[in-house]
């Protein structure tokens, strides 16, 4: 790869330009599009092109994802209203490799893009000197080709954390564990291209990378799984910070790092506890135990972090005040059966914390980010700072109405004065 150049250009020009690339089969590897534009609510949230060999001849294959699940489509080459559609989808960003180089086009202002190139291999007789040592890709259109990962199987992070094996075949009993990775992956490329095309993530440099805080990180899944995606598939310079309660986690967390060879930090402390040198751009909190989720959330708010991810897991603070009060009027059938009142418990936490964020100063979307096959636990908060903390109004105003009715008194809360 050579050296990236990065210009700023009208938006409409660089889509006209990339057009043109996505538009010839003998070009384009893959592209994808994902994140959203400021002030805008696109159908999709991810859609990915590459063209494959069917029978009736080459087509352009276009799959988009909404919140729950995919859709795949396969146009005919020279059929560009399909793509003409997509472009006027408003994405934030997109990501386009071709047999020659690799583009990022980000969204900065509604008409305005910054467009990074960077080359695979010298051209003319530069390549010629470079010979067999340039980087070469090519375009495979094979339509039953596996589906493309954004870390495979094989990678080393993957081998180290034991999901696969010293081949790099994928353990059977770690399907779901490498399922919730890769989709967990997904929203965070998403969400990332989200807070920058808004203004609120700062573009990282090697001399100011993008800091990662996950608190409760556990045995580092996710930590080294988005450090190794964003550092070598999407070439942001990144430092991560893992916190835990148990000094065990560090430990093997610290290990892992020194044979990974990648630079990381493990903090032995509670989440309410740690300190950190300076402020996270993104805090993920996943799958933290029930109001472990509620401390990492008041961390994140009171450090300002630009972007937040957190996939709560069980919601027993919230169940067991259900089960001491009495249920608000016509609503008694709802908590009756203990399944129904936990699923309600669940439903209600969320709700609250959305809600609490969006007080705090951020926009919030609640999706799914990975089958409930895969894991019961698969509700994402996703946050994105927008301004100043709301005092009053129609939120706040509902949210007072909420835990009075129900007589609840929700942890987040009480750990922001609310």
């Amino acid at each position: 790869m050579s050296e990236p150049t990065t210009i700023s250009e009208p938006l409409l020009r660089a889509l006209n330009r990339m057009r043109s690339v996505l538009l010839d089969p003998e070009q384009l590897v893959k592209a994808v599009a994902s994140g959203r534009q400021r002030g805008t609510q696109p159908a999709w949230r991810r859609a990915e092109l590459r063209y494959v060999d069917l029978k009736s001849g080459t087509h352009l294959q276009i799959t988009t994802y909404d919140d729950t699940q995919a859709f795949t489509a396969n146009h005919p080459v020279g059929d560009a209203s399909a793509l003409d559609d997509l472009l006027e989808v408003p994405f934030a960003s997109w990501h386009v490799d071709t047999v020659a180089e690799r583009q990022e086009l980000l969204v900065t202002k509604p008409t305005t893009a910054r467009v990074t190139t960077t080359l695979r291999q010298a051209q003319g007789a530069d390549a010629a000197a470079v010979g067999a040592g340039a980087e070469s890709v090519e375009v495979s259109r094979s339509h039953d080709q596996a589906k493309e990962r954004l870390l495979p199987e094989d990678d080393p992070v993957f081998v180290e954390l034991g999901l696969s094996d010293k081949d790099g075949r994928l353990k059977p009993s770690r399907q779901a564990k490498y399922r919730q990775v890769e989709e967990f992956l997904r929203h965070l490329a998403t969400s990332i291209d989200d807070a920058r095309a808004k203004g609120q993530l700062r573009a990282p440099s090697a001399e100011e990378p993008l800091r990662i805080v996950d608190l409760g990180c556990g045995n580092g899944y996710l930590t080294f799984a988005a450090q190794r995606y964003l550092t070598e598939v999407r070439g942001l310079p990144v430092v991560v910070t893992g916190v835990d309660v148990k000094e065990q986690s560090a430990r093997h967390n610290t290990d892992v790092a020194a044979r990974l060879g990648v630079s990381a930090e493990f903090v032995v402390g509670s989440i309410d506890g740690v300190v950190l040198d300076q402020r996270p751009d993104v805090v993920l909190a996943l799958h933290a135990c029930d109001t472990a989720t509620d401390d990492a959330l008041a961390r994140a708010i009171g450090w300002e972090a630009p972007l937040v991810l957190a996939a709560p897991c069980c919601h027993h603070d919230i169940a067991a005040q259900l089960r001491r009060t009495p249920t608000p009027s016509p609503y008694a059938m709802v908590t009756r059966h203990g399944i129904l009142r936990e699923r309600l418990a669940d439903t209600l936490t969320d709700a609250i914390r959305a809600s609490l964020l969006r007080m705090s100063g951020y926009k919030v979307d609640v999706v799914q980010f990975v089958e409930s096959q895969h894991t019961p636990r698969n509700t994402l908060l996703r946050a994105i700072r927008s301004g100043g903390a709301v005092k009053g109004g129609s939120v706040k105003k509902e949210y007072d109405e909420l835990i009075a009715g129900w007589g609840i008194r929700p942890k987040l809360g009480e750990l922001l004065g609310l």
